[in-house]
């Protein structure tokens, strides 16, 4: 395995880094307070094409492999986590089940919009009774002639008030229970589809989550998204994409979080010298540099099995909870390298510390990472559990 880069990766790595210096870090705190990402801020990614990550180059896309995508992620996490999750969930689970599994007219319909961020995507799974078992799924679609008639709730949508295009999950053969769950691609127009109240939420401010409802919602069979009744098979694929993405906003964030820390050791003084001359505080930042390069390494191993085209639902699902716990850990020890100044509002460490949180639940927790890992690992080795 080679995990160099090519030299037009590199080069849109650098460009990716100007951007978020000048053109979205000195708002992040803006971004924060008023939970809303500015208009200008979303006009000039589109035009550096970051809603076109995953999309092929034919429609308009970037047309970037797991490998070049989890690059472009690093970086992104470097800044805010609200509006690095816009252009995560749009990038990942938002557009790549088009990409994987739409059809020449669905993907001529709906990428070349999304490739330019006309068009936002978002990804509709997670019901009341129904989010990491998402077998029990209660939304339903009925077959009635060219048609399918669907009622039911979402909750948590991100990029719900944002999004035109929405991959709904439902049941049309209740009898089938995993196999029985369809995936359907929902435009926001669609009479009966309606988009709820935006959450309030710890963390994320500027990446916003929703409730979605279908009340007698008819879309045509046209629209369902691979196979019917290989909803729950595609849930799996798409999501093993989206949980490489999000280790490789982790890993950004958590590189920018040393970085801080590492800055205001060197230049704060305690007992008459500076922060980084204590044992303790230079025991932090090892710890923290061992689990970044670690995770890095682990990262982009699982990109690059992606890109061979190998089943890496267990490792997406290992490298998801490790980086997930890597940001958690390294977040917490900013906050102790910062002291007073990491929990202070002002600064940006208290902001990264909240936003880690819900690493480990959204795109499935910690403990359905296990069960997922535990699972394959039996299957493995022939054993059913």
């Amino acid at each position: 395995m080679n995990f160099s880069f090519h030299d037009d990766l590199l080069e849109m790595k650098k460009m990716v880094q100007s951007f978020i210096a000048n053109e979205v870090e000195p708002y992040a705190m803006k971004i924060e307070e008023e939970d809303r990402v500015p208009d200008a801020i979303l006009d000039a990614s589109r035009r550096i094409g970051l809603f076109g990550l995953s999309i092929p180059e034919r429609y308009g896309g970037l047309g970037l492999d797991m490998v070049g995508k989890s690059a472009i992620f690093e970086e992104l996490g470097k800044t805010s986590n609200g509006y690095t999750t816009i252009l995560g969930a749009h990038n990942g689970i938002g557009s790549v089940g088009i990409v994987e599994l739409g059809n020449e007219e669905q993907k001529e319909r709906y990428l070349p919009r999304m490739a330019r961020g006309e068009w936002i995507g978002a990804f509709a799974l997670t019901e009341p009774e129904a989010g990491s078992n998402a077998a029990n799924l209660k939304t339903v679609a009925k077959r009635v002639g060219d048609r399918f008639v669907v009622n039911g709730q979402k909750i948590y949508c991100t990029n719900a008030p944002l999004a035109t295009v929405f991959t709904v999950m439902a049941v049309t053969d209740p009898e089938a229970g995993s196999r029985g769950i369809t995936s359907f691609l929902v435009e926001r127009e669609t009479p009966g589809f309606h988009v709820g109240a935006i959450e309030k939420k710890m963390g994320l401010h500027g990446s916003h989550t929703a409730q979605l409802y279908f009340e007698d919602m008819e879309v045509p069979v046209e629209n369902v998204l691979g196979t019917e009744g290989m909803g729950y098979v595609n849930a799996l694929k798409i999501l093993a994409n989206g949980r490489v993405g999000l280790a490789a906003r982790c890993l950004g964030s958590s590189e920018y979080l040393l970085d801080r820390s590492l800055k205001h050791a060197a230049e704060r003084s305690q007992f008459g010298k500076p922060l980084a001359s204590q044992q303790i505080i230079q025991h932090y930042v090892a710890e923290m540099a061992l689990e970044i390069e670690t995770l890095r390494a682990f990262l982009y191993r699982v990109a690059w099995m992606i890109d061979q085209g190998e089943q890496a639902v267990k490792e997406a699902a290992m490298v998801k909870l490790y980086a997930s716990e890597v940001y958690h850990r390294v977040a917490d020890c900013a906050v102790q390298i910062h002291g007073g100044i990491g929990f202070i509002a002002d600064y940006p460490i208290e902001r990264f510390y909240r936003d880690a949180r819900i690493t480990r639940i959204y795109e499935g927790t910690s403990e359905i990472q296990k069960n997922i890992i535990a699972d394959r690992l039996f299957r493995e080795r022939g054993v059913t559990i």
